[in-house]
């Protein structure tokens, strides 16, 4: 017998920088994603029982980005992450980017931690996030 595990998802998400003079700027960030693909390998806590597969997670996350050039910018944004039905602490630092100095198309690459995830063993989750975006206004 296999249970799924979730080695990759994708997800859609939208990040709201408030504009101001300062290098510094109050960030909002949300994210959902879905894990589709399951690796069918059996994995069990050390009584036995199996780990809980996580199918989706949702995250509201505020914090502050600073933009050290006009292309590039750092961000670090915590709060609730709501998965399988239980919400954690989850903690987000990236490093983003801009293609061009008009800031109209974005990359991002980002860490998400969940922490506490199994309540069981007390693991984090954590998970990669590469992302591309478009300056809606």
């Amino acid at each position: 017998m296999t249970k799924g595990n979730n080695p990759w998802g994708m997800g859609l998400g939208l990040q709201l920088f408030f504009r101001q003079t300062s290098k510094f700027k109050p960030t909002i960030d949300l994210t959902a994603d879905a894990y589709l693909e399951d690796d069918k390998v059996s994995r069990l806590n050390t009584d036995a029982t199996a780990i809980n597969d996580l199918g989706g997670m949702v995250n509201l996350f505020a914090g502050a980005s600073y933009n050290p050039i006009k292309t590039v910018y750092l961000s670090f944004v915590a709060g609730p992450s709501f998965l399988g039905g239980e919400t954690k602490l989850g903690i987000k630092p990236s490093l983003g980017f801009y293609f061009s100095p008009n800031q109209k198309f974005t990359g991002k690459v980002s860490y998400i931690n969940v922490f506490n995830r199994d309540n069981k063993t007390k693991e984090d989750f954590g998970s990669i996030c590469l992302s591309l975006g478009v300056r809606l206004y």
